[in-house]
């Protein structure tokens, strides 16, 4: 009787693998197709082979695009798997109150990136806090530009990026402090272990597999970065566009009734191949360090 019933799990199932193919797996198959054509926004989509690619090659505005991106990824994804783990460390413990702290830390999560980047680019525009702040302690001259010099610019959107994202990676930190065992500390006391030794011999060794899984997820999501840039550069990029991210640059190029679609798809299938090789490095990385434990 049950064997007759198999389907009845994938009923259950449809609507939502409906929705998935319709909403991911369509539209990357189309990308990948456009990214061997010719196609603009409003026609074309001749068969060229490689020639999108072959470009791609040959745009030092696409490398420009890649080398802020890869600096967002080297500064960024250590911020996220190192900061949120001793946030999540500070709040782990069992005081009264402890749960407002938390919520206050994880309250930007929720925020919209827009509302965020709005907020910081107050902050940190010549009239704004911070350097109203800074210019009365006298520790500047005169205000920075942090909205109008591509550099400043770059790490002032890594900075809303890390500031944004702590929370979200806290809270998966505190699932694995949780299931840390409390004996492991304990012993580490007996044996005249410090704060600062227990969190480097107990908490970090324990907590491994989930610093990989955050650098993961949070490397991905430095690759796609796009909205903070936006925003905060009022749709600039910096003077000449010099912040661009490699999303920001797909935008650009495939935007508009002038749009490249095929040269865009061509860059968004190198985006998502780079992306996929972060992850499968991550499952490497994974895998090779259970070994060793084993």
């Amino acid at each position: 009787m049950i064997g007759r019933r198999w389907y009845v799990p994938w009923l259950f199932l449809a609507p939502a693998l409906l929705v998935t193919a319709l909403m991911t797996w369509g539209p990357l198959a189309n990308t990948g197709v456009l990214a061997f054509t010719d196609a603009q926004a409003l026609g074309g989509g001749q068969f060229t082979g490689l020639d999108n690619f072959a470009r791609i090659a040959e745009d030092t505005e696409f490398f420009r695009a890649l080398g802020n991106t890869a600096l967002y990824l080297v500064v960024v994804v250590p911020a996220l798997v190192l900061l949120p783990l001793l946030l999540a460390q500070l709040v782990h413990a069992k005081l009264p109150g402890i749960g407002a702290f938390r919520a206050v830390f994880y309250s930007p999560v929720i925020a919209s990136m827009v509302v965020v980047g709005l907020i910081w680019s107050w902050l940190l525009s010549s009239d704004g806090l911070v350097n109203a702040v800074l210019v009365k302690l006298r520790l500047i001259a005169e205000p920075l530009p942090f909205l109008t010099d591509s550099t400043l610019l770059l790490f002032s959107c890594m900075l809303v990026t890390v500031w944004k994202g702590l929370g979200y990676y806290m809270v998966i930190y505190l699932a694995a402090l949780s299931n840390v065992p409390n004996e492991l500390y304990e012993a580490a006391r007996v044996d005249g272990a410090g704060a600062v030794r227990r969190f480097r011999s107990v908490t970090v060794p324990t907590v491994r597999p989930t610093m990989l899984l955050v650098g993961t997820l949070s490397a991905i999501s430095a690759t796609k970065v796009f909205a903070e840039i936006y925003v905060m550069s009022s749709g600039t990029a910096g003077p000449g566009g010099q912040a661009k991210s490699i999303v920001y640059y797909i935008r650009e190029v495939g935007l508009g009734v002038d749009g490249e679609i095929g040269y865009a798809s061509a860059m968004s299938l190198v985006l998502f191949v780079g992306t996929l090789g972060l992850s499968v490095l991550a499952l490497v990385l994974r895998r090779r360090g259970e070994r060793n434990e084993a």
